[in-house]
């Protein structure tokens, strides 16, 4: 009777011309007082959520999703009861592929930016589970090392929206096998909750204290048990929020990292708490900068995870270059807090790229870069202009990501470095400015950067394509020569691009700002006669990089064959 009542609502819903619209409503808050129980693998979860109506259309029903291994005992508002009709929904926002979804049916009409209260329940266990990576062919003892997420006796890490949805969520379908589909449906969550707090209260029946990615709180002196812990995380949509209990101990470096490990990892947790007290910060630390946590995984093999204040990861014997970037990201991505996707994670990803400048030479930091060129360039020709998405709007995906590494690298070649001091004035207080950054960074430098936060952050305008469009060597009264070289970008985002000249035995480089469809020329003055011409070191990605060497035949001032 219920299914079939849940199927009436729906075909009454659709009939009316009102079909189910699941992410209609903005979680404005959320207060949850969760209960783990490891012993059991078990959460229970209480508390009070709050939701906006963010649609055009007011609605009269609305779902509330969680873990398919999670069952909503009572949603409830104002006190009162409301009728709900639950199923399972198939989706790759949680670790199971699916979802618990109730359909709630509202007393009244919500209207356009009406919002509603509600008192809820439910409980279930968190098991280690892979069955959304397994069904799209990765081996399950690959895909165990990504699934880490679970509820045990001897550790507990659950991660939210995207590994496991242990908080209510509502959201479209996403599917691993139809391309980013879930990173698109998760991006569109991350903007929605960028600004909206989640208050927990963890309570935990063993004796290990609950960690959990934001700023600790007095717990209630009502809590049920003694080893309770509450904790306010202040954006939810851009740090995933994410609990831990773990027989941990602990060290502490002086710049306050500290290194939670677990028995046996002591030596391990040693070596990596030295490594991250040698760590040059890449970024000014800004108000509100939360210190450290790096906390061990049971699991060697597991994949790094870093959310707010914490870096998960396994600790091991032999600390690598792999962990080494793990925790510059993590440095990173704590000093600069940020709603905005390209410039929080954005920077924190240009700040590995900076490490490995320093360390390696810049070279080394190129290959980098053009290790995540790919998926960029391929991401910008498949894509319609339409579909596209300016790194402003927030989205969070690995193409996004890459590029905004770029942009920060463009940048800090454009500039000279990056200025430690507007990035340090950067605050929440401005941060809802969608041109602040592009302002404090031209206030510091003195540059006009209009153009560029034009074609690469207000915009998607594709990427640039340079390519030599002429090479004329005049011979000088004084001896040497003077190499006038044109460079033509066919793309339609504009960027200073680097011009190397080399002769038989020396080189020379130049910076060369060339806007999109169009053509700009720089003079270069050499001892002796050119034999190449090279734009695009691989410091800006394009999209096509065959055509950016010309040899040069003879010192002549004739132009190039084309």
């Amino acid at each position: 009777m219920r299914l079939a009542h849940f199927l009436c609502v729906l075909c009454a819903l659709c009939g009316s011309g009102f079909c189910l619209d699941r992410e209609a409503f903005t979680f404005t808050n959320y207060d949850l007082n969760i209960r783990v129980e490891p012993e059991q693998q078990r959460l229970a979860v209480r508390g009070k959520i709050s939701l906006r109506n963010d649609s055009q259309t007011p609605q009269k029903n609305l779902v509330l999703q969680i873990s398919s291994t999670l069952n909503w005992q009572s949603i409830q508002s104002g006190g009162k009861p409301l009728q709900f009709e639950t199923h399972q929904y198939t989706s790759d926002v949680d670790h199971t592929g699916a979802l618990t979804e109730a359909v709630v049916e509202l007393p009244q009409p919500v209207p356009s930016k009406g919002t509603i209260d509600f008192e809820i329940g439910y409980e279930g266990v968190v098991l280690p589970d892979a069955t959304r990576l397994t069904r799209i062919g990765i081996p399950e003892d690959k895909a165990r090392h990504i699934e880490w997420d679970q509820i045990s006796r001897k550790f507990t890490a659950v991660r939210g929206i995207g590994y496991v949805a242990w908080y209510p969520i509502a959201t479209e379908a996403a599917n691993l096998s139809e391309g980013s589909s879930v990173e698109e449906v998760v991006s569109r969550w991350k903007a929605r909750e960028a600004e909206f707090p989640i208050a927990v209260t963890i309570e935990s029946t063993l004796s290990a204290a609950p960690l959990f990615s934001g700023e600790p709180k007095s717990a209630p002196k009502d809590a049920s048990h003694q080893n309770a812990a509450a904790f306010t995380l202040a954006k939810p949509g851009i740090d995933a929020p994410t609990f831990v209990i773990a027989d941990y101990s602990k060290l502490t470096s002086p710049s306050q990292i500290t290194v939670q490990y677990l028995a046996s990892q002591e030596q391990a947790a040693k070596d990596y708490i030295d490594v991250a007290g040698q760590l040059e910060p890449v970024l000014p630390a800004t108000k509100g900068a939360l210190p450290l946590q790096m906390l061990g995984l049971p699991d060697l093999d597991a994949a790094n995870f870093v959310t707010r204040g914490m870096l998960l990861i396994p600790l091991k014997t032999e600390l690598t270059n792999e962990a080494e970037l793990a925790m510059v990201y993590a440095l990173a991505r704590q000093s600069l807090l940020s709603s905005r996707p390209w410039i929080q994670d954005g920077l924190a990803h240009y700040a590995q790229v900076a490490f490995i400048e320093k360390l390696q030479g810049r070279q080394a930091a190129l290959s980098y870069l053009a290790a995540h060129t790919t998926a960029l360039v391929d991401a910008e020709k498949s894509t319609k202009l339409e579909d596209r998405h300016p790194l402003i709007d927030g989205v969070d995906d690995v193409v996004q990501q890459a590029k905004s590494m770029y942009v920060w690298w463009m940048l800090k070649d454009m500039l000279g470095a990056l200025p430690s001091e507007a990035l340090a004035q950067y605050g929440s207080s401005i941060d809802g400015n969608p041109v602040a950054m592009q302002h404090l960074l031209e206030k510091t430098s003195g540059k006009n950067l209009q153009w560029f936060f034009d074609d690469w952050v207000y915009h998607d305008r594709g990427l640039p394509d340079f390519q030599i469009d002429s090479v004329f060597p005049s011979a000088l009264e004084k001896g040497g020569f003077l190499v006038t070289v044109t460079v033509e970008n066919k793309g339609d985002s504009g960027a200073e691009v680097p011009i190397t000249l080399k002769t038989s035995d020396s080189e020379n480089h130049q910076r060369l700002e060339v806007r999109g469809k169009s053509k700009a020329s720089v003079r270069i003055e050499i001892a002796s006669a050119p034999t190449e011409v090279t734009v695009n070191d691989g410091s800006v990605p394009e999209s096509d990089i065959s055509n950016n060497q010309f040899k040069i035949s003879s010192p002549t001032p004739n132009p190039p064959g084309r």
